[in-house]
């Protein structure tokens, strides 16, 4: 049986059709929430620092792609795994472009396609076009990489901490502890300040930039809850509404 559901979940079909029900549900979602911009100028701000890197939580991220008005070029970088298929086809439904590689910058790096990933993203951000990526280590939930750092130090372009929560979600017992969003709520987004790493940067200053950026990341994250009706402090995990 377990065969057969692996099987089917690899199947173009059902696929297709996840990524499409995934898509309207989310469109449903933000369209029936009430959401606040913190800070209320944010895109003013982001407009003269584009081509910028958007970066945030796994598990924070099926909103992401509203926050890309239609008149920014953006990708977002997405694995190869079958979810991460559903995740790709309802993204670009959602009109954000896809980039299908892992953002893990250690032993897995080229084995999970993170050379030709990096390279395309250095391209995309050279050619003016945004780029959204989380943060997190693989399989180790709000401890930030440096894929990002490096991503920052080559390509010249500062990095963007976002956050969004809405006051009616669940969430999966996942290793991310992922958050689904749900209908007929308020909704905050939630950006820290830009994040800029010199291409000179040692290891020393790329361990120091992959800590604020983590710290900014819980900030941002702690802001967007409180600003739905939920405490949370550091980053730690809001529980279900």
């Amino acid at each position: 049986m377990k065969s057969f559901l692996r099987k089917l979940s690899k199947s173009v079909w059902v696929q297709r059709s996840a990524g499409f029900l995934a898509a309207e549900f989310l469109r449903l979602v933000w369209l029936t929430n009430r959401f606040s911009i913190d800070p209320p100028d944010i895109y003013k701000r982001a407009e003269p620092e584009m081509p910028l890197i958007m970066t945030f939580w796994h598990g924070q991220h099926f909103l992401m792609p509203f926050v890309k008005r239609s008149k920014y070029a953006g990708k977002v970088l997405i694995s190869r795994h079958s979810d991460g298929e559903i995740n790709a086809i309802a993204a670009q439904r959602l009109g954000v472009g896809t980039i299908r590689g892992s953002g893990d910058h250690g032993r897995e790096f080229q084995r999970k396609g993170g050379v030709s990933a990096f390279k395309e993203m250095l391209r995309t951000l050279n050619d003016g076009c945004n780029m959204a990526v989380t943060a997190d280590v693989p399989k180790v939930s709000r401890k930030a990489g440096l894929g990002i750092i490096m991503l920052a130090r080559e390509s010249g372009r500062p990095i963007m901490p976002v956050a969004i929560a809405t006051s009616r979600f669940r969430r999966l017992n996942n290793w991310d502890r992922s958050v689904i969003h749900l209908p007929f709520g308020r909704g905050a987004i939630v950006a820290g300040d830009f994040i800029r790493i010199p291409p000179d940067a040692d290891n020393e200053k790329m361990e120091l930039a992959r800590q604020a950026l983590e710290t900014s990341l819980n900030e941002v994250t702690a802001r967007a809850y409180n600003s739905v009706g939920y405490r949370l402090e550091d980053g730690n995990e809001a529980a279900d509404a």
